[in-house]
């Protein structure tokens, strides 16, 4: 009788025995045990993509893996979130999604985190040896970016960053029959912001057809979102992620579209009209997650060349598979080294903030300030905001404990006009003695007693 087929024989291929493709420093002599104890992986989404990612980052032998997402399961996920079952819904994708790959894969352990990426402090993202993203936001892919940008904490004197400093990222995308992924290496590769104009501009409609002669679903979808929300809700944002409000703007749409005779109004359209959500195929899903998958191993291994850098997809007519090495932009305000900023050991922490607005490459408005994981202070909420106000009279030279040079993360509102976005950025701050301290202290002490020194 055959003995069984290992369902670790590929991997064992890959890991066990050198090759010509293998990196510097490919060690093979117990490298599938230490992944397996020490490589420790944070999935970002549990929807189609981050379901798929979990399955198969579990099934290559990665034993440590951490998951977050802040979204509950619906039931127009079941079609291809195939980890949630029908008695799951209302229930939180992350903690579901941990528990039955848990069910079906032994030995692997899963943490979820059912919070906003937001609620994270950083020195939660630091703990993972790599971080994967299976995200449907741009916003959600610009946060977590900026966070691996930001541990670029030290540089040589060609401006590039120390290894050791470098959080990899595996980025993963899908959209319909379409989709890509990447490879992320701040500060040695192109980063999300270095590209950010891959992804066209979100389809808008003009204010006038909305308001006089709608024609179709998502136009009553987009009245009862941008105009009738403002009329009734005065003054109160609205939140895309609220169930209540997205709830409130489907009967809304519904009520306008059956007053102009235009059917289709779904609340699972409302969320993809609303959120620009393109609806995702469960093949593709999978071609992408084995792809980023397949990268995170290589990454952390070194077993094989990495992607450079970026796979596109494309199943709507046939099957197209593309690689494109995109350059980094060496002036990135998140990847790059940062903004130097030159301050006084004198300038306060307040001083400071003000500054960030009217910095030409800044226009930093709301600022919070951290330092090492340190919150010095934070706009928001009212709480944390009350607990470090007594920071702003304080010399940022003594906040950053005395340090000539350091990495300050800044977190607000950037830009101008009604163009103003969320942002984090990295700044590196080099504290310069003010002009009479740099004055020798005899030499001080004589100032005041001869008047002739002037």
């Amino acid at each position: 009788m055959a003995e069984p087929i290992s369902r670790s024989r590929d991997l064992d291929k890959l890991l066990l025995r050198p090759g010509h493709l293998v990196l510097i420093g490919f060690d093979f002599v117990k490298l599938r045990d230490d992944l397996q104890e020490y490589v420790r992986i944070l999935v970002v989404g549990a929807g189609g993509l981050g379901c798929e990612l979990l399955k198969d980052l579990a099934l290559s032998g990665f034993r440590n893996l951490e998951v977050i997402d802040m979204d509950r399961i619906e039931v127009s996920n079941l079609n291809r979130q195939f980890l949630f079952r029908l008695e799951d819904v209302g229930k939180p994708k992350a903690e579901v999604a941990a528990k039955r790959v848990m069910e079906r894969v032994s030995g692997v352990n899963i943490v979820p985190h059912f919070c906003r990426i937001e609620e994270k402090e950083l020195e939660f993202y630091s703990e993972f040896s790599i971080i994967v993203l299976g995200l449907d936001s741009i916003e959600a892919r610009s946060y977590i970016n900026a966070v691996a940008c930001g541990f670029l904490a030290e540089y040589d004197s060609n401006d590039q960053p120390l290894e050791e400093t470098v959080k990899p990222m595996i980025d993963g995308g899908t959209e319909g029959f379409k989709g890509h992924a990447r490879v992320i290496l701040p500060g040695m590769t192109p980063c999300f912001e270095c590209t950010i104009w891959l992804f066209p501009p979100q389809v808008k409609f003009p204010l006038c057809t909305l308001a006089e002669t709608p024609r179709t679903a998502a136009h009553c979808i987009e009245y009862a979102h941008l105009i009738k929300w403002d009329e009734v809700h005065s003054g109160k944002s609205f939140d895309p992620d609220n169930p209540e409000h997205m709830q409130w703007v489907y009967l809304e749409a519904a009520k306008r579209a059956q007053l102009f005779g235009i059917p289709g109004v779904t609340y699972s359209l409302t969320q993809g009209v609303v959120k620009n959500i393109i609806p995702a195929i469960a093949s593709t899903n999978a071609i992408i997650s084995a792809a980023c998958a397949l990268e995170t191993l290589k990454i952390v291994s070194g077993c094989s060349k990495t992607l450079s850098n970026y796979l596109t997809y494309n199943g709507v007519e046939g099957l197209h598979t593309k690689v494109t090495e995109f350059v980094k932009d060496k002036d990135c305000l998140v990847c790059g080294p940062g903004i130097l900023i030159e301050l006084e050991t004198s300038v306060t922490l307040k001083m400071f903030i003000d500054q960030l607005e009217d910095h030409p490459k800044l226009l930093i408005s709301g600022a919070s300030v951290t330092v090492r994981g340190k919150n010095l202070y934070m706009a928001a909420p009212p709480l944390l905001e009350e607990m470090t106000r007594s920071n702003l009279g304080l010399p940022l030279f003594e906040l950053m404990d005395k340090s000539r040079t350091g990495i300050v993360h800044v977190s607000g509102t950037a830009g101008k006009g009604d163009k103003r976005q969320s942002c984090l950025r990295k700044l590196r701050v080099a504290s310069r003695l003010s002009m009479e301290s740099q004055i020798p202290t005899w030499l001080v002490e004589h100032k005041f007693k001869n008047p002739w020194i002037r």
